[in-house]
């Protein structure tokens, strides 16, 4: 197929060479514009613009698509279809209705569950046990279109975002090839269960131990590795990257050694990874030889 290719973060990279690795012909590649980046602030290209030169696909990124002319070119291509996954800007409905199959987006829940910006984060701090990837019809409503084909998975207790986040690539990248080969009928989605993934606030952030030991464990894990679940520790805040329920009792944030947990409302923590700001994240027996934790100090 002739197929226009929209997206930006490196979730979407896996899908662009699956789509390639397929023999699909990929007409262009749009992405976000290059942001400032790193210490230096200078103009840094998004994963998929990066991998898709290196592929010597041609390239575009409009900030909007409110000049004419850039809906001129994207009807110009004369795609089969339009690939979406987290390209990051809303389509209007030209666009939808360009290609001859219309966009289809990779979406990383199982909808009508978790529609909008943050499902795969949402998904593990509300304790999900499962989750997966939808290929979904593009329409005018947020993540509200008929679904072509869906692929499940469990989360496992330790999941963090990130680990979930990479294992749900991988799955859209194989689900989407295999739907471009059957094109099956699409189902409309039902109206139970519909709940939507807000963005992630960086307020949702720091942890509070008088919270049960279940919802502290699935807050770390959801917002690893960004923005990172965090606790101040004399001034300094301390990112919480990796963590498992544990036993422990005692007043909540309460800090116990062997292996280091801390008391939360119910139960305990057990924080597996942990990282100073400006500093490298650490497992926690490497962290606590250069940051002590003192036995029985209270986190507030």
């Amino acid at each position: 197929m002739r197929i226009i290719f929209m997206g930006t973060p490196d979730f979407s990279v896996p899908v662009l060479e699956a789509l390639v690795n397929a023999g699909h012909e990929i007409v262009c590649v749009y992405c976000q514009p290059p942001r400032p980046a790193g210490r230096g602030k200078k103009d840094r290209a998004s994963p998929v613009q990066t991998r898709a030169e290196a592929l010597g696909l041609p390239v575009r990124h409009p900030r909007n698509f409110k000049d004419p002319s850039d809906i001129a070119a994207f009807e110009g291509l004369g795609a089969d279809v339009a690939v979406v996954v987290a390209y990051g800007l809303i389509l209007p409905q030209v666009l939808l209705d360009a290609p001859r199959l219309g966009c289809l987006n990779i979406h990383a829940s199982l909808l009508p569950r978790w529609r909008g910006a943050a499902p795969i984060h949402r998904a593990i701090m509300a304790g999900d046990p499962q989750t997966g990837v939808c290929i979904m019809q593009m329409e005018a409503g947020l993540d509200t279109g008929p679904v072509l084909a869906r692929s499940k998975t469990d989360i496992t207790p330790e999941e963090t975002t990130l680990a979930l986040h990479d294992r749900l690539s991988q799955m859209g990248a194989a689900l989407i090839v295999k739907t471009l080969a059957d094109l099956p009928p699409a189902t409309p989605q039902g109206a139970d269960g519909v709940c939507y993934a807000a963005k992630i606030d960086k307020a949702e952030a720091r942890i509070d131990w008088h919270n049960p030991a279940r919802d502290i464990d699935r807050q770390i894990r959801g917002l690893s590795p960004f923005p990172g679940a965090w606790f101040d520790l004399d001034g300094a805040r301390i990112k919480v990257l990796g963590a498992r329920l544990a036993p422990g009792q005692g007043q909540p944030g309460q800090i116990l050694h062997a292996p280091l947990r801390v008391v939360c409302k119910d139960g305990a923590v057990e924080l597996l990874r942990l990282q100073r700001a400006g500093k490298a994240a650490q497992d926690a027996t490497v962290f606590t030889h250069g940051c002590p934790l003192p036995e029985g100090a209270i986190l507030r």
